[in-house]
């Protein structure tokens, strides 16, 4: 399993901050993007913005994945 998470807007607009989903071999960041944007359309113009990590590590592109892991969408920060 992979645990997803969802932080501030992200995680309002799917009315939850905690998804899992089945681990499957050769599983990306990339591949929890798509999913994440088939499930809660509405986040679709989100995901790319959202920085992503990987047990609560900064990943950079596409990231491999694996059984257990813990993958996070973090939104840019806005305010004034």
């Amino acid at each position: 399993m992979i645990t997803v998470k969802l932080f501030a807007a992200m995680a309002e607009e799917a009315g939850e901050d905690t998804l899992t989903l089945s681990w499957n071999e050769g599983m990306s960041t990339e591949d929890v993007k798509r999913w994440l944007g088939e499930r809660y359309p509405a986040l679709v113009p989100r995901i790319p913005a959202a920085m992503v990590a990987v047990n609560q590590e900064f990943a950079a592109g596409s990231a491999a994945l694996k059984d257990g892991d813990e993958v996070a969408f973090i939104p840019p920060v806005s305010g004034g």
